[in-house]
């Protein structure tokens, strides 16, 4: 097939190197010059594992292809995929515009049939939205030109995406004719083969699939959270509470870690933007979700209160490691991160931070452009010098299993202040430190 994929951010990168990988002939639309020549050069603007192998491998082969030309790109693919920006409004509301240029461009430059799919996180409605503004720019041109508007969420996690791609848990697509229907199966019976994961069914309703997944996955970690600051207090340990409500096959283990709160580029805006379709178009208060954000919003704030607790209101002097700045392992993306409320409760009480992760540095430093309190470290030792304390806040994997003598011995305190629940708590305080985890 020949596939458009308009926005070469996170899920249209990934998605058109993927689609490529399959075969098909992929052309990735930008409006951004400087990106377009950044991919074409082989690089990628992003950190995802496996996919700068997978792009460079796709281009080389030629059927991976970006640019800026938006006329090319609405003639090029039969389905053109709309994968931009959809950012959260000041109200928390999806922001539009990109998404509407996208199909007003299609309109103004599309010559034969289309199948125009909704690839970015949407509220209920968009759909409708899109093929009102194809048809209006059709309709500027006097012209007729068949098209058809598919819902097809994605369902990718950050540090994953390749493989959640490849062999997905489903695929939702919400399509309200058949030969669209025929197309969608088309482009992805090469990852059906073994089973069958296509579920169709109307456009709405796979709109709001993926705002309503994204919400229940967020709702798990705020309860957990929330019971693990109970735990703390009542003097029970969360790790095992997790365990025995994870057996019950009802529940089951995933998203049920409690930590220092979510981040990222989805749970928080989607659960924002639910909360805010819900008041604004249908005038409903949503009260799980409204207390999902609100007790996540406190749960950033744990750690800080837990330095705080232990050193003192006034951290004035004091100095802190702090490892683990991406929202998550395996990603760079800064986004929401639990990481940015730490370090400005540390510096808002007078601290000074050392910081490491293995890959988000760089988005790090952007997001504390003129803030000389915070300095970034090459490696998780040297971010232990002269600090009263370390902090972890990201899960990486070689946080786990960490030298527990040169923490000691790096530390002016042997003090601990562990974001996720890394390690056994009886193992580290018979080491000789002092052990702040959540819940436990």
């Amino acid at each position: 097939m020949k596939i458009t994929v308009i926005g070469t951010g996170y899920v249209g990168l990934v998605s058109g190197a993927c689609f490529a990988d399959m075969g098909n002939d992929v052309l990735c639309l930008d409006v951004d010059p400087r990106k377009v020549e950044t991919l074409e050069r082989g690089d990628i603007p992003i950190y995802e594992p496996g996919l700068q192998a997978l792009v460079t491998r796709n281009v080389a082969a030629g059927r991976l292809r970006f640019t800026t030309d938006v006329e090319r790109a609405a003639h090029f693919g039969t389905v053109q995929f709309i994968a931009v920006a959809t950012p959260p409004d000041e109200d928390g509301s999806a922001d539009m515009q990109y998404v509407m240029l996208a199909a007003q461009n299609l309109g103004k430059h599309m010559t034969d049939y289309k199948v125009v799919v909704n690839k970015s996180t949407v509220p209920v409605g968009t759909a409708d939205q899109v093929q009102a503004a194809i048809a209006h720019e059709l309709a500027q041109r006097s012209v007729t030109v068949p098209f058809s508007v598919v819902s097809n969420p994605e369902f990718l996690k950050e540090g994953a995406a390749i493989d959640d791609f490849m062999r997905p848990a489903r695929i939702v697509v919400g399509c309200d004719d058949e030969q669209a229907a025929l197309h969608m199966r088309a482009l992805y019976a090469p990852i059906q083969r073994n089973h069958e994961r296509m579920i169709l069914m109307d456009v709405r309703s796979a709109e709001l699939t993926k705002y309503a997944a994204n919400a229940m996955l967020a709702t798990r970690i705020s309860f957990m959270n929330e019971m693990a600051n109970l735990a703390e207090v009542l003097g029970a340990d969360i790790e095992n509470v997790r365990k025995g409500i994870g057996s019950d096959p009802r529940i089951g283990y995933d998203f049920l870690y409690a930590g220092a709160g979510y981040g990222g580029s989805c749970f928080p805006k989607d659960v924002q933007a639910l909360i805010s379709t819900a008041s604004g178009h249908v005038g409903a208060s949503l009260q799980v979700l409204q207390a999902v954000e609100s007790a996540n919003n406190a749960q950033k704030r744990v750690l800080g209160t837990k330095v705080c607790r232990r050193f003192g209101q006034d951290l004035r002097g004091k100095h802190f490691a702090l490892w683990g700045l991406a929202f998550k392992a395996n990603t760079d993306d800064m986004r929401q991160a639990s990481s940015r409320e730490v370090i400005a409760d540390l510096l808002q009480a007078g601290a000074t931070v050392t910081a490491y992760d293995p890959v988000a540095t760089k988005e790090a430093a952007r997001c504390f452009p003129d803030e000389t309190r915070i300095t970034f470290a090459q490696s998780q030792t040297a971010a232990l010098e002269r600090a009263d304390a370390l902090i972890i806040v990201t899960e990486w994997r070689e946080f786990r299993s960490p030298d527990f003598d040169v923490i000691k011995a790096k530390l002016s305190h042997p003090v601990i202040f562990d974001g996720r629940n890394l390690y056994d708590p009886k193992l580290v305080r018979s080491l000789g430190f002092e052990y702040y985890a959540i819940g436990r």
